[in-house]
């Protein structure tokens, strides 16, 4: 029987110093992993590079002091909490971290207060979404330090977010998805993005993954990176005509469809980090590339497909996850829809203000208790 690696991929090299060093490779994308194969340095840097992100400068115990967020960030990206999470979401979550330790990596965790917690997002006071996703790290940490009982309570916990606009990420028009198109079009990056997204339904993570092995028989396949640890989500669609115009014109042998110059695939990040600047050139401040998963979902509800319909493109869990998307799908069409359900009801004459002659009846009996 072959024997299971304990870090695939993962394979060793050696420097021009002569040092024996470890390297991750995948489909288009390396990190570096150091040279003490199995320290905590190893393998903080192998679970950044499985989520296809790379850590610069040490992580390892060498640099932490036992109390330290150093230490705590360490003993959180080991706990069954942070490890039973999706690669993607453990990216975004480690990317968080990160920032936070940067700044204050070697205070110590019992010395952080309840005002220290309200600096540290006041700091973001005009970014409240940003503001509120720190906020929850440092719930998610501190919550592991009392497990750890590096200290005896949670400072986070109590403390209030910002309250944000409601709906969540901004659904694109589809006078927006016209000006994005006038502005870049076919042959850009930008255009080929644009349409793979739109077209699928797919999250910025899945869409920087696809590629022509996801593509048979007129259909694209693939598993949902999100989602994977927890429930095995497969979507399984037919590609659309438009989007069947635009990866006619990529190159067979690319790994990916969003592949940078060098061949290398597109990290999520990089991804977002392109459409902001793209709908910003397109004078689109509201627009992001989650919005396009929000506007596959409404084009379908619009068009007339079921919840489960639209589920099975987008590949959500839930129904109500769909709900959500789909909130504002057509709702003046939908109105229109109803007046006229409304006009072709044949019309009675509703004299409301005049009531029937038994209930408007008069007496000269006074009421019970009546003055």
């Amino acid at each position: 029987m072959k024997r299971r690696l304990q870090f695939p991929r993962a394979t060793p090299y050696t420097d021009r110093h002569g040092r024996r060093r470890w390297r991750y490779r995948v489909k288009g994308f390396s990190a570096e992993l150091g040279t003490d194969y199995g320290s905590d340095n190893f393998v903080a840097r192998y679970e950044a590079a499985q989520a296809r992100e790379r850590i610069k400068g040490q992580v390892g115990s060498s640099r932490t002091r036992p109390g330290s967020f150093d230490a705590l960030v360490i003993a959180y990206y080991r706990s069954p909490g942070f490890l039973n999470l999706s690669a993607t979401t453990q990216a975004v979550y480690r990317r968080e971290v990160e920032r936070f330790r940067e700044k204050h990596g070697a205070k110590r965790v019992h010395h952080l207060e309840r005002r220290h917690v309200l600096k540290i997002i006041g700091e973001k006071a005009d970014r409240p979404a940003a503001a509120n996703f720190t906020l929850r790290m440092l719930r998610i940490l501190l919550a592991h330090a009392v497990e750890l009982e590096m200290r005896a309570d949670n400072p986070a916990l109590g403390v209030k977010g910002y309250t944000l606009p409601p709906g969540g990420f901004h659904t694109w028009t589809e006078d927006e998805i016209a000006r994005f198109y006038a502005v870049h079009p076919a042959g850009t990056l930008a255009h080929t993005a644009m349409t793979l997204m739109l077209y699928t339904g797919a999250s910025r993570a899945d869409a920087c993954a696809l590629g022509w092995g996801n593509i048979r028989d007129g259909r694209l396949t693939y598993r949902r990176r999100k989602t994977r640890r927890k429930v095995d989500v497969v979507v399984d669609i037919p590609v659309h005509a438009e989007l069947l115009k635009v990866l006619d014109a990529l190159p067979r042998d690319a790994f990916t469809f969003l592949q940078t110059q060098a061949g290398a695939s597109r990290s999520p990040n990089g991804l977002g980090n392109l459409m902001r600047e793209w709908c910003d050139s397109a004078e689109l401040p509201d627009c992001t590339s989650h919005g396009l998963r929000k506007a596959c979902a409404r084009r379908l509800a619009e068009a007339g497909a079921t919840p489960h319909q639209i589920q099975a493109v987008t590949g959500h869990q839930t129904l109500s996850e769909v709900e959500r998307y789909t909130r504002e799908a057509g709702r003046s069409g939908l109105a229109d829809d109803a007046f006229a359900l409304m006009e072709a009801r044949p019309k009675r004459e509703q004299k409301l203000a005049n009531h029937p002659a038994r209930f408007a009846k008069k007496t000269g009996k006074p009421l019970k208790g009546q003055d």
